[in-house]
């Protein structure tokens, strides 16, 4: 199992005369087998948080680590070690780290299951070729997602809905323990984005994968989350969706005149 650890990290970006901070000082876990939701105002930082711990763009300072823990094999101990995702080369990145970007891909001429069979792409030699291992972890990716009966369709013609579904079984195809998400139900109607959230939970406690995505859906991240990231200027309050609820971090974040947050029910209401 595999968690990511972030530690007195401080993300922005390098300049000329002075780097740009956009956060720092910012502490925080990404357990293994949880769904974490990363929530935040419009140019808070979240997706420059997102692509630092992808290791898109580096860190100012502070360590973005990934630590695994395995048993010693003769007792019940578990063992952990820790890397620094900075000393991790490209390739190794993309066996640890698997990214969905908010971004709709712009693919022709392909069909669901050649999109998802990119997923391989880390494993597979020069050419690309998929082996008959590459075939059955691909298809494995699609019936997880449950879009067996699209794999044979061309990408563009597919729903928003649908497209995103494509992109996760990608990430899954990748096969990596951790499976960053930007956004990825900003173009979904609501019955959509239930269910992309609801996808998104189950591959983390049965798959035990290690998923950290951003979102503004607040109500639909507090119901269905394990654990909320709530960026605010300068600070990253870290808990579940009760504590953060019951000590008052929910309310402050999401009222405003007209708006309440009921800290009991956990319910967001519009008053007239």
């Amino acid at each position: 199992m595999k968690s990511v650890l972030i530690k007195d990290l401080t993300i922005g970006y390098k300049q000329k005369n002075n780097d740009k901070v956009v956060a720092s000082q910012l502490n925080a876990t990404i357990n293994s087998g949880e769904l974490t939701c990363l929530l935040g105002q419009n140019g808070i930082g979240k997706s420059t948080l997102l692509r630092t711990l992808s290791a898109f763009q580096p860190a100012l300072s502070g360590d973005v680590l990934m630590a695994m823990t395995s048993s010693t094999g003769k007792t019940d101990a578990e063992k952990q070690q820790t890397v620094a995702i900075a000393s991790l080369t490209d390739r190794q990145l993309s066996k640890m780290i698997g990214v969905v970007l908010t971004e709709k891909p712009d693919v022709r001429n392909m069909t669901v299951a050649e999109l998802v069979g990119l997923g391989r792409s880390p494993y597979t030699g020069f050419w690309g070729t998929l082996t008959d291992d590459d075939k059955q972890v691909v298809g494995e990716a699609i019936q997880l997602v449950g879009i067996k009966a699209l794999q044979d369709r061309m990408v563009h013609t597919l729903s928003d809905g649908e497209r995103q579904k494509v992109m996760i079984a990608k990430a899954l195809a990748q096969q990596t323990p951790v499976i960053y998400l930007d956004e990825p139900t900003a173009f979904l109607d609501f019955p959509s984005k239930v269910e992309t959230l609801q996808l998104l939970r189950r591959l983390a406690h049965e798959e035990q994968k290690t998923i950290l995505l951003s979102t503004h859906d607040v109500e639909l991240a507090i119901q269905v989350a394990d654990s909320i990231w709530l960026m605010e200027p300068n600070c990253l309050t870290v808990g579940t969706p009760r504590q953060l609820a019951d000590d008052g971090t929910l309310a402050r974040f999401v009222e405003r005149p007209g708006i309440v947050f009921d800290r009991q029910t956990m319910t967001i209401t519009v008053v007239a």
